[in-house]
């Protein structure tokens, strides 16, 4: 190790676990720039399986900033961040508290967005928030102060399967968060269930996945679904490293936009995105690997969750998406 370089960095991000893979490049590329260095990892107790999915992080800090206790868990993290020792801090997030936190850390070296003059004076290296490009990306620009690597795409570390060749595998949830706050981001379990039939009767090996949140998704898909060609694996896989195993193994991946699609995105497996209310261009690369599924509804406001509004509407014309339009997209394609 060279005398000038870091030995300890301290990243934080908060999130869901899809925020995190996002944020992988960054601290690919931080490994890159400083390959003697720890990196820590501050992130949301939710989103922690993602280390499971990466030999990049050594360690972690929980936080839980949205709970009841979000002020105690911030003085947390002031307290870990200054007891540390660390040499660099990166962190995420356009809160103008943000800036005054990482200097209080009283770390050298202080990555954030620029979000005003207290942030010019108080971060080393204030970068300006741009939105509107892809979020790896965004992510990306925290530590072009420090770094002349530039990681695009996230990398994760499992183990391949072999691809079961002709196979469709579907994973049609979102995260339970979403849906507690009335996100609705994908299609009703009677299009998916209608969705199989029509691959199956095209001659695809259709396999259905699922987590714990969307058990009532999948009880729903099964009572509808007409064939009996397919295979149900839900309940297979136990953690986050698993699915990602089994999405290894897939010649075609189906998904909702959520968490399992960014892993799909690391593993360069071919996707078909369910999009609606959200902005495909920022959640997923320009690569024709990755196909976002969507209907000409004419929205004037569509992108419109989280841009213009923090729950979807009422009409949800944007996810009018019909099994033909997605069986088509894919077995054409």
């Amino acid at each position: 190790m060279t005398k000038n370089e870091p030995k300890k960095i301290l990243t934080i991000n908060f999130g869901g676990i899809g925020d995190e893979i996002f944020f992988l490049p960054t601290l690919i590329s931080l490994k890159k720039e400083f390959p003697n260095s720890k990196i820590t990892l501050a992130l949301e107790p939710r989103s922690k399986s993602v280390k499971d999915l990466t030999d990049i992080v050594d360690d972690l800090i929980l936080i839980d900033p949205k709970g009841t206790n979000k002020y105690f868990e911030m003085f947390k993290l002031l307290i870990k961040a200054r007891q540390g020792n660390f040499d660099i801090v990166v962190s995420s997030g356009g809160n103008k508290l943000i800036s005054i936190l990482l200097f209080l850390t009283g770390i050298k070296v202080r990555c954030g967005y620029n979000t005003g003059k207290l942030s010019e004076k108080l971060l080393t290296h204030p970068i300006p928030l741009n939105k509107n490009q892809y979020a790896c990306a965004m992510y990306h620009d925290l530590i072009r102060g420090i770094t002349k690597h530039n990681t695009e795409l996230p990398e994760i570390n499992i183990e391949k399967r072999e691809i079961i060749s002709n196979s469709v595998l579907i994973h049609p949830g979102v995260s339970k968060l979403s849906v507690q706050k009335g996100c609705i981001k994908t299609i009703t379990p009677e299009v998916w269930a209608q969705t199989i039939d029509l691959l199956v009767a095209e001659g695809k090996k259709v396999m259905l996945v699922g987590g714990p949140d969307d058990k009532e998704c999948i009880e729903t898909i099964l009572k509808n679904v007409r064939t009996q060609n397919f295979e149900n694996l839900y309940g297979t896989t136990k953690n986050l490293k698993e699915l990602a195993e089994l999405i290894s193994s897939a010649e075609k991946f189906l998904c909702s936009d959520s968490a399992p699609l960014h892993v799909a995105v690391a593993l360069g497996i071919k996707t078909y995105v369910i999009f609606g209310p959200t902005d495909f261009k920022t959640l997923i690369p320009e690569s024709n690997k990755i196909i976002p599924i969507t209907t000409n509804d004419n929205c004037s406001l569509k992108p419109c969750l989280w841009a213009r509004r923090q729950t979807t509407c009422k009409n949800l014309d944007c996810l009018k998406i019909t099994a033909n339009q997605i069986s088509q997209t894919i077995c054409n394609d």
